[in-house]
């Protein structure tokens, strides 16, 4: 008979800093029908963590835990799953809130299969920004073998993803950096330029190294004035995707500054949408893990910190210093 098993987890009673963060420990029921348990062996860490933490994103109830994305082991299937069993190696990210965690009970139908030549900390670096990155690349606008992309904070986990998948599809790629340091790893992800926006005019930078052209995408996550100028950056019938508000909230666009002369668009896509929109997520995850598998992509994990330094790992992220992904060990 299953009987409850102890956890760890990262909670918030109320909004705040990063000091709100705090371990404890916590009672796990048996997995009840299309349920597993999951043994978690690395949490991944996303800037809407931030914001569930800040209670922009108010999370389904206080006290409660955050994260959207881990992955581990199946060590328990409740009544009817049939698709996972005990000993597999898992992965997710999306709803429901909670990742930070060392376990977890979670629906079966939000876990996917996790590939044996991706390790459990690449799979929590990797599936939320990795299917975003599917997102962009095969819903939201494909790119080709000739286009020209914009990526704005290259250096970033997200960055760098976005960065190596556009190279592999033929893109020539030019991004956005804070450091020298940064623009490093930016180039060696596959950037053909990198402009040092704190230092230059980024929009002036882009039409100069496009010979006043522009590009066809722009991939921006901080919202407000860097969105309505990275719309200065693109060619007719370019395309401005906003991932985030990390610097501004997300405000409104005149449709006179996108068109008819211009003919811009701008898209606001969510990645929890796609995964819940997806008719087969394994299937895309896969596509995704192929990318990975083949060499094309490589996640990069700047920052591995215990699960008990949950909150140095949101300072760090918030001030800007990392770069690559950042993850948590239960």
């Amino acid at each position: 008979m299953s009987v409850s098993i102890r956890a760890h987890e990262v909670r918030i009673a109320a909004y705040g800093a990063a000091d709100a963060l705090v371990l404890q420990e916590v009672d796990l029921p048996a997995p009840g029908a299309g349920e597993v348990l999951v043994r978690q062996h690395a949490v991944g860490i996303n800037f809407i963590d931030i914001y569930h933490r800040r209670g922009v994103f108010p999370i389904p109830h206080l006290p409660g835990a955050i994260g959207v994305e881990a992955a581990g082991v199946v060590e328990e299937v409740g009544p009817g799953v049939t698709r996972l069993r005990a000993g597999d190696r898992v992965a997710y990210a999306g709803p429901p809130v909670g990742s930070y965690a060392s376990a977890r009970v979670l629906p079966e139908a939000a876990l996917v299969k996790l590939p044996d030549a991706i390790s459990f900390e690449a799979a929590a670096a990797l599936m939320l920004q990795g299917m975003t990155a599917h997102m962009l690349f095969t819903r939201v606008r494909r790119v080709a073998a000739g286009d020209t992309v914009l990526v704005h904070a290259a250096a970033g986990g997200l960055g760098l993803l976005l960065v190596q998948w556009a190279k592999a599809l033929g893109a020539r790629v030019i991004g956005t950096v804070g450091s020298p340091t940064k623009a490093e790893h930016a180039l060696r992800a596959g950037c053909c330029d990198v402009i040092l926006y704190k230092e230059q005019d980024f929009a002036t930078e882009t039409r100069r190294l496009t010979d006043g052209a522009g590009v066809d995408v722009v991939y921006e996550g901080l919202g407000g004035d860097v969105l309505l100028k990275s719309l200065d950056c693109l060619k007719p019938f370019g395309l401005a995707v906003n991932l985030g508000q990390v610097g501004e909230p997300l405000g409104a666009v005149e449709l006179a500054r996108l068109g008819p002369q211009r003919s811009l668009t701008v898209a606001v896509p969510g990645v929890f949408s796609h995964l819940r929109t997806l008719p087969d997520l394994q299937a895309g995850a896969d596509e995704m893990f192929a990318m990975v598998t083949s060499g094309a992509v490589a996640p990069t994990v700047g920052l591995s910190l215990p699960l008990a330094d949950a909150g140095e790992a949101h300072r760090r992220l918030e001030a800007g210093t990392t770069t690559g992904s950042l993850i948590l060990i239960p």
